[in-house]
């Protein structure tokens, strides 16, 4: 991508790369085909070296975008929040501007395309932590009741 993209200290420019990549999807797609292909054999290798017949989580913030992940994983979990949850949750976390959010956010796939996608749907628009936990417990409790017996019916 080269040195426009490289700070003084000569580490990456994230907001300059973050720029270029939501300014040009010609770039955005480069730096996928980069990212991606590392990332798919670092989760094989962690799934590889995971125990046998242990639940095994990937947090892919582009499953839906990438096309390939649905077909690699048994259950999909969606984390939802709506718009403007999102944006103030990006703000205060990164510094970003309103604008720059939503630039991010209109190059992703939409609420209702990641909800489709789903087995089960999260929805955080809360600060509750527990209330999360407990929703998140929930779905744990009955995706394991099923994997169970789905290992008992194959003994």
């Amino acid at each position: 991508f080269g040195p426009s993209v490289v700070a003084v200290d000569g580490s990456l420019d994230r907001p300059g790369m973050r720029e270029r990549v939501f300014a040009d999807r010609t770039v955005r797609h480069r730096l996928e085909a980069i990212l991606h292909p590392m990332i798919g054999r670092e989760c094989e290798r962690a799934a590889a070296a995971a125990a046998p017949g242990r639940p095994i989580v990937f947090d892919v913030p582009l499953l839906v975008e990438s096309g390939h992940w649905r077909a690699r994983v048994d259950r999909v979990l969606v984390v939802d929040a709506k718009e403007e949850t999102q944006l103030r949750r990006v703000m205060a976390r990164s510094g970003w501007t309103p604008e720059a959010v939503r630039a991010v956010i209109a190059q992703q796939a939409t609420r209702r395309t990641r909800r489709a996608a789903a087995d089960a749907v999260l929805f955080n628009d809360t600060s509750n932590l527990q209330e999360l936990e407990n929703e998140v417990e929930s779905v744990w409790s009955q995706w394991h009741h099923r994997v169970a017996a789905m290992i008992e019916v194959k003994k």
